[in-house]
């Protein structure tokens, strides 16, 4: 590894002890990197519209860095603090913006998990190419993230 990055070997271990710290790392980075794109599409933006916002920033990030996406999934980040750190702002930020929707505790952890397995899978089947029909994939991400926003609106007040 340290022949591909061009670097001497004794670098390479000031840094990184073994593989498993190696994926954790590249984990971490990609975590805290779309963190931050997530929260920065937000800004201005509430309720629904700050969601979809924040799905788009996930989706572009993750087809943008298809590699560091996959090492992200590589790793369980509630393993350690850190990896579990990460990604709680992210989810605080969406839990407040849901609670202002009227919407109880259990809907919006439901909601939540679910955006996550439909941004996760929809966006490793577009990096591996798994989409064979011609209908625009974008405009089938669109359609997608739309019924799980409606879906939830008409769970508020429930």
């Amino acid at each position: 590894m340290a022949k591909k990055l061009k670097i001497k070997s004794p670098s390479l271990y000031n840094r990184i002890s073994n593989l498993e710290d190696l994926k954790n790392k590249i984990s971490l980075y990609g975590w805290k990197q779309l963190e931050e794109k997530m929260l920065l599409s937000i800004v201005g933006e509430s309720g629904y519209e700050a969601i979809k916002c924040m799905a788009y920033a996930f989706y572009d990030y993750a087809t943008e860095n298809k590699g560091i996406f996959e090492a992200m999934l590589w790793y369980n980040k509630y393993m350690i603090e850190e990896g579990n750190q990460v990604t709680h702002n992210t989810f605080d930020i969406l839990f407040k913006i849901l609670r202002k929707q009227n919407l109880s505790d259990e809907t919006i952890n439901h909601f939540i998990r679910t955006l996550r397995v439909f941004l996760e899978g929809y966006v490793l089947l577009v990096n591996h190419q798994a989409f064979g029909h011609p209908l625009s994939i974008q405009k089938s991400f669109d359609f997608s993230l739309n019924i799980l926003i409606n879906g939830v609106k008409n769970m508020e007040g429930k």
